[in-house]
């Protein structure tokens, strides 16, 4: 079973279930069936720009190859998605570049996603590697944040640095990353408060905090990580829009996928913002972050088995 079965299973069994109707039965491609691929790929929180994109190409290539099987037109949309999630031209997700030390994460995202989760599921992954993680725990407007996130320092083992609630974020990030370079840490992760109740406030914040970074770490942060809630499909969209326009986002970590059948959410969010996903969360066990690896998702995603 590959990482992903278990996280898009519900995705996979949606999209066939819908698609079935129009498949069972044919022995061509036609408008009907690239009309129901259309429904099916919208009920998966796709987005419609995203998904009539995949059609228009779908339909040239049907149009061009003349006479399609079913098999062969999975094969080409599992192609086209693949296409779409290749953002950085690369084959295999690097989360971290360890040749800078220490690499610096911000992790950003609203509350309730799993942001402070995923942080301490990725500092538990790093440990198991022989890395020395430091936290940062700069989301200090939320009192469950900080006792949180020092549970999963705990959990996974390793430091954290941390203020009272109400301090000041910056100061927090300041603090955290002169410990890094004193205790000579190879990663830091940073937590940050999720509201969006007002972008200007936000876009300040992050600001400050990156300012703030840079008199210790001039080139941090090196990664700024949003995370998003894949079960809240259109929702997810309109985070990512939010923080796009607050900071400059690098990478994307999914989580709650194993609970949806929303999982063409990521297709389209990568699609619109062109960020490409390095994590995804497929279940709550502290080993089920996953390094997000594209063909295997698309393989997953939309399996040919099922239309057998």
């Amino acid at each position: 079973m590959g990482i992903f079965d278990k996280g898009v299973k519900k995705t996979n069994r949606s999209f066939f279930d819908r698609l079935s109707h129009a498949v069972i039965g044919r022995t061509e491609v036609d408008e009907d069936v690239l009309d129901a691929i259309e429904e099916a790929l919208l009920a998966t929180d796709m987005g419609v720009d995203t998904t009539l994109k995949i059609i228009d190409s779908l339909e040239e290539r049907v149009r061009r190859d003349k006479y399609v099987s079913m098999g062969e037109l999975v094969d080409m949309l599992r192609e086209e998605i693949a296409d779409l999630l290749d953002v950085d031209n690369s084959e295999q997700v690097v989360p971290f570049d360890f040749t800078k030390k220490p690499y610096v994460v911000m992790v950003v995202g609203v509350n309730g996603v799993g942001k402070t989760t995923t942080i301490g599921k990725l500092a538990s992954s790093l440990k198991a590697q022989g890395k020395k993680v430091l936290l940062g725990a700069a989301d200090t407007f939320r009192a469950a944040a900080v006792d949180q996130l020092t549970i999963w320092s705990e959990r996974a083992g390793v430091d954290i640095v941390k203020q009272d609630m109400g301090s000041d974020p910056a100061s927090v990030a300041f603090d955290t990353l002169k410990s890094a370079v004193a205790k000579d840490a190879d990663v830091v992760l940073i937590d940050t408060a999720g509201r969006l109740h007002n972008r200007i406030d936000l876009m300040n914040e992050l600001t400050k905090i990156r300012n703030v970074m840079r008199k210790v770490v001039p080139d941090a942060p090196h990664e700024v990580l949003l995370v998003l809630d894949g079960s809240t499909g259109q929702n997810a969209f309109q985070q990512a829009k939010e923080f796009s326009r607050a900071t400059d986002i690098s990478a994307m970590a999914i989580t709650k996928l194993d609970g949806t059948a929303k999982g063409g959410v990521v297709v389209g969010i990568v699609d619109q913002f062109r960020v490409p996903v390095k994590f995804v969360g497929i279940g709550e066990g502290i080993d089920d972050l996953k390094i997000f690896d594209k063909r295997e998702f698309v393989g997953s995603l939309f399996s040919k088995e099922d239309i057998a």
